[in-house]
């Protein structure tokens, strides 16, 4: 190829037809997530409620972790997990990311669509190869009264292709692909962010229902005291056998509950089992469930800004990237087509002379197709292919404001499952204190056995509930999380 030719083959190769790519904002960069607040008396009420439970002597001070207030700016790059400063959570999320077959599928995937956009990418350049083979062929001159000629060929030559990407349809083409491949990417990394957030949320719940065995083991102990204290004074004829029975049943309710939760806590861990690729095994715990909900305070409002590192997010604008440039690839397909091709080689009568002067042979061709008509198939491709160029924007647009909603609303949650907490916290405070004034009455003969059972079964309540409501107040800081498409390490 001369460089005139060359210069000219990159000259038109330089444009290509169809739209370009300008997506507009779905909504206003300055848009807030989470800008709804609490009205200023229901803050105040519930920051009473805080400093009441902060200085509240009747329970035993437990050690916690300081709050570890997240900025909005930070969040979609922080290490979440590790303001829990716990060691076996991060070592169970790092073993998952490793070892979870749906994460290896996703990782298998992008290697597949890798390779294809290594497909894509070939046709840019020319096609070269090789070929050789011997044939005995007869030929007959028309026309001429001599006899058929006999003869061997022993041939070998290059042949070289190449279509001139004039209109940009093999390059439009690659876009897509290219396109598809950060999609799939971005796909990849939302497996990865769905897998920190299953982990997370499940030994979360592992650390409440432990807690709930602590509370259901504690009552237990509690009101088999009593039984044994309504026994005592029903054999010096204080009380009658109705107390006793009374509170021989009450035995059965944190009884029952605490068989529940060994149930809920081993299918628990096998679930987390699943997650980390790894068979049923006990599920090793590094803090409690009071210390994680201390740890962490979110902020009250996000800028939208953040949503754009949501994987979903990115995969979907990814997939709309790729629909338009396919829209240029089915117009290029209606234009004229320019290759140029050739091949070169020697051929012989014996395979001893392949090699000898004079058996030289080549060909060189320049041409140009153009699709006459198609009965509709190419203008119908065309169409089609904006049609789905459509499809992906609305389908972008929507996942745009999906997270939204899902950012607010795990924003929202965050905070009213605070003030929750707050609330049942003083209640849990209040009905312990309860039960200690009715035991002290009961033991002393002031007041009946029903004061005892009724204060029981409220403080028990209340703290299963407490204890969930905790839970919840976690969960719903690991959903913003997610929400946001937060990053785990650097590295991800």
């Amino acid at each position: 190829m001369t460089r005139r030719t060359a210069f000219l083959a990159l000259l038109i190769s330089g444009c290509a037809v169809g739209p370009g790519y300008h997506p507009a904002p779905v909504v206003p960069a300055a848009t807030k997530v989470g800008t709804a607040a609490s009205s200023e008396s229901s803050k105040a009420f519930f920051d009473s409620l805080a400093a009441a439970r902060a200085a509240d002597t009747v329970a035993a001070p437990q050690p916690l972790l300081p709050p570890h207030s997240i900025r909005a700016e930070s969040l979609a790059d922080l290490a979440w997990l590790d303001i829990l400063h716990d060691s076996l959570l991060n070592g169970l999320v790092t073993t998952a990311l490793h070892q979870n077959r749906d994460l290896a599928v996703a990782e298998a995937r992008v290697r597949e669509y890798r390779a294809a956009e290594g497909v894509a990418r070939a046709p840019l350049f020319p096609s070269l190869t090789g070929t050789g083979g011997v044939s005995r062929q007869q030929v007959v001159l028309a026309g001429f009264a001599v006899a058929p000629i006999d003869y061997t060929a022993w041939v070998l030559q290059a042949n070289v292709s190449w279509e001139l990407d004039f209109w940009g349809r093999i390059r439009r083409g690659l876009q897509a692909a290219t396109a598809d491949l950060r999609g799939q990417e971005a796909a990849e990394r939302a497996a990865a962010l769905s897998i920190v957030a299953q982990v997370a949320s499940g030994y979360l719940t592992l650390l409440e229902l432990d807690q709930e065995q602590t509370i259901a083991e504690q009552t237990l102990a509690g009101r088999r005291e009593e039984y044994q204290l309504s026994q005592r004074r029903y054999a010096q004829g204080v009380v009658s056998e109705l107390d006793v029975r009374q509170f021989e049943a009450q035995i059965a309710v944190p009884a029952a509950r605490l068989a529940q939760v060994q149930q809920l806590r081993a299918q628990q861990e096998h679930a987390l089992n699943q997650l980390a690729g790894e068979g049923p095994a006990p599920i090793r715990r590094g803090t409690s469930l009071l210390a994680a909900v201390q740890a962490i305070a979110v902020p009250d409002s996000l800028p939208s800004t953040l949503l754009e590192r949501r994987p979903d997010v990115q995969e979907s604008e990814r997939a709309y990237a790729a629909a338009v440039a396919r829209v240029g690839a089915a117009d290029a397909a209606r234009l004229p087509t320019f290759t140029i091709s050739g091949y070169g080689g020697t051929q012989s009568a014996t395979a001893g002379d392949i090699f000898s002067q004079q058996t030289g042979i080549y060909q060189a061709l320049a041409g140009v197709s153009l699709p006459l008509f198609t009965g509709g198939r190419l203008v119908n491709q065309s169409r089609a292919a904006r049609a789905r160029a459509d499809q992906a924007r609305w389908q972008y647009e929507q996942t745009v404001l999906t997270a939204l909603r899902e950012a607010g609303d795990a924003l929202v949650a965050a905070r009213s499952s605070r003030d929750q907490v707050t609330a049942l916290d003083t209640q849990a405070k209040a009905l312990r204190r309860g039960l200690q004034l009715a035991q002290a009455r009961y033991t002393s003969g002031l007041s009946n056995y029903l004061e005892v059972l009724d204060a029981q079964r409220s403080l028990f309540d209340a703290e299963i509930a407490l204890s969930q409501a905790e839970l919840g107040q976690l969960n719903a800081a690991v959903q913003l999380y997610k929400a946001l498409g937060g990053s785990w390490g650097a590295g991800k």
